[in-house]
C-alpha cells in the first residue's frame, strides 16, 4: 500500500505538469504569422458571416456582442473553447462548425467556406501582432 501511494506523489504531479503544459501556447519562433492579406478577407468574412452579433471582435465596430467571449487579445488565448489546441487548422474548423470540434458547444456551425473559415483564423491569429 505505501508502495502505491508512493507512485501515485510520483505520477499524479508529472501528469499535471505535462497536461498544463500542453495547455500552453507555443513559444514565440513556433506560432502561426498570418498573411495579413488573408487576414483582411478573414474580417470581411467576419463581417459577412455576422460574427459580431455574438463577439467582440477588434475591427467590428457594431455590433458588439456579449453572448460569446471577447475576441479582444485572441493571440494570447491558449485553448479554444478552453479545449482545443488554438492552431490556425483547428480554428478554421472551430469557426465552421464548433460543435463538431467540440461536443457541447453552445457555438452553432456556421455556414462558411474552407477558405473563408482559413482567413478568419488568420485574421484572429493576426490580431495585436503589430499593436
Amino acid at each position: 500500500m505505501a508502495a502505491r501511494r508512493q507512485m501515485v506523489r510520483r505520477v499524479v504531479p508529472a501528469v499535471l505538469a505535462a497536461t498544463l503544459l500542453s495547455a500552453c501556447k507555443p513559444p514565440p519562433d513556433q506560432r502561426y504569422e498570418p498573411d495579413k492579406a488573408v487576414g483582411q478577407q478573414g474580417l470581411a468574412a467576419i463581417e459577412r458571416a455576422g460574427c459580431g452579433a455574438c463577439h467582440d471582435i477588434p475591427g467590428i465596430e457594431w455590433p458588439r456582442g456579449r453572448l460569446g467571449p471577447s475576441l479582444r487579445g485572441y493571440t494570447d488565448v491558449g485553448l479554444i473553447a478552453g479545449a482545443v489546441p488554438n492552431t490556425a487548422e483547428n480554428l478554421a474548423a472551430f469557426v465552421r462548425n464548433a460543435p463538431g470540434v467540440k461536443p457541447g458547444s453552445t457555438m452553432p456551425p456556421i455556414p462558411l467556406t474552407e477558405e473563408e473559415a482559413r482567413a478568419i483564423a488568420a485574421y484572429l491569429h493576426g490580431l495585436n501582432k503589430h499593436a
